[in-house]
This record gives structure tokens, C-alpha cells and sequence, in this order.
């Protein structure tokens, strides 16, 4: 058996070391390299197969990948490595959002470190339909997926919001479910993080983090396209308002 392709989360994490090292190669004796290996072991990503494989991530596979990161990094003068697309595609990730990239690689280490990022089962829809996920890894939409889908959380957000005296209806697009399906829809709404998790970390959820979208609006404030991570509410206002589409769907 051969070992794994790298993941996002994984890619994530050996492009936040490249960086951080102006993005230059590191070498397998260096500390941040097995720091690194020993890390991507612990990462909840692969079976017991890949994990019982000699090489698995080991300080020369890192020093390997940082190899790819620095030498097709665009300013780079020298002889390239060859590599794949979703490490070219993070290479433009980080080339073009550095801050929100880094913070992405610290959220991970730190819902690793404190055990949480292990313990979240596999969600559904957590894998878009390209077989890809948001540029920031799957580990973190699997820990956004989970709390979005926290009964207590969309109870207590549904309750906010119409204390509000407001229909309950998609802050995006404004589709009311009991308008079109009358009782069936009464009371449904799906609740979305404003912020990625990956910037606002693993403080406590606060009500006002959340959205309330209809399930298509939620869909593309999750849906990627290469390059691109989940947009916010407003980002998808945007795309509604260039797309001429601004009514509710």
C-alpha cells in the first residue's frame, strides 16, 4: 500500500510551516518537521492501514512537501518539484489570503490539541460533490457542520430571531418555509456560522455568530470552488445581487 495523498488539512498545516519560514524548504532534521510529522499522525484522516506504514508522514515526506511548496511558490528562481493540483491550489490559497490561511493551520493544531477535531464524527455533506472540500480542510467543515447542526443552538437562535418580531425567513434571500409549504414549513429554518470557524476558533457560540438561511442559501455559503472557501451571508447577498437575482428563490 502506498501512502495517502495529502489532504486539505494536511496541506493546510505544511503550508502554514513553509510560510512561516518565508517560504523556504525545511530540511527533515528540523524541529518544526517532526513536530509536524508527529502532528499529521495524530490527525484523524486516514485508517489504521496508512498509520501502519513506515514512512506515513515521516519527517522526510514533510521535508519533501515543503519542497513542493517553496519551489512552486511563483517568485521561486529555481528548478521546480513536480506536484499536484491541490498543492498548487493551496499554494494560491496561501499566496492570496496568508492571514485567513494561517489562522485556518492554528485553528487546526488547536482542535488537535485539545482533543476536539478527533472526537467529531463525519457529517454528512461535509464532502461537496466534486469529491473536494473548502480549501481550509475537511476537519474544519466537519466541526462547523456539527455545531450548525446543534438542536440546542437552532432553538435558541429561532426563538432570538423572533423575539425580533420578524417572519422566519432567510436572512439572505428572504424565503419564508411556511409561506410556500403553510404548516409543514412553520418553525423551519437552517442555522449557519457567520464566521468561519477557522477564524472565530473554538470560543463559545454566541447567538449572534449565527445566521438563519433557507437550505439553498446555506448549500452555497458552504459550497467551494477551487481556490475558495465557504462565503458569509453577506458574500452570497453579493453573488445574488451580480447574478441579477435578487428576489426570493
Amino acid at each position: 500500500m502506498r501512502s495517502p495523498a495529502w489532504t486539505e488539512d494536511e496541506l493546510v498545516l505544511a503550508g502554514a510551516l513553509v510560510v512561516k519560514n518565508s517560504w523556504r524548504e525545511l530540511r527533515t532534521g528540523d524541529r518544526e518537521v517532526q513536530e509536524l510529522s508527529e502532528l499529521l499522525r495524530a490527525l484523524p484522516l486516514h485508517g489504521p492501514e496508512a498509520h501502519a506504514l513506515a514512512g506515513f508522514r515521516s519527517p522526510d515526506s514533510v521535508s519533501r512537501k515543503t519542497s513542493d511548496f517553496a519551489t512552486n511558490y511563483v517568485p521561486y528562481q529555481g528548478k521546480r518539484t513536480r506536484c499536484g493540483e491541490p498543492t498548487r491550489l493551496m499554494i494560491k490559497a496561501f499566496s492570496e489570503r496568508e492571514a485567513e490561511m494561517l489562522q485556518a493551520a492554528q485553528s487546526i493544531e488547536d482542535g488537535i490539541g485539545t482533543g476536539e477535531l478527533q472526537l467529531i464524527p463525519q457529517q454528512p455533506d461535509e464532502i461537496d460533490e466534486d469529491g473536494t472540500t473548502a480549501i481550509e480542510g475537511r476537519l474544519l467543515v466537519r466541526r462547523a457542520l456539527a455545531r450548525e447542526r446543534d438542536p440546542r443552538l437552532r432553538k435558541l437562535k429561532i426563538q432570538q430571531f423572533r423575539r425580533g418580531e420578524r417572519p422566519l425567513q432567510c436572512e439572505v434571500c428572504d424565503f419564508d418555509f411556511s409561506h410556500v409549504y403553510g404548516s409543514l414549513g412553520d418553525g423551519y429554518i437552517e442555522v449557519h456560522h457567520v464566521t468561519p470557524l477557522y477564524i472565530s476558533g473554538t470560543r463559545e457560540t454566541k447567538l449572534d455568530d449565527l445566521a438563519c438561511l433557507c437550505a439553498n442559501c446555506h448549500r452555497m455559503c458552504h459550497r467551494n470552488r477551487p481556490g475558495e472557501s465557504w462565503r458569509t451571508p453577506d458574500d452570497l447577498r453579493d453573488e445574488i445581487r451580480k447574478s441579477g437575482e435578487s428576489g426570493p428563490h
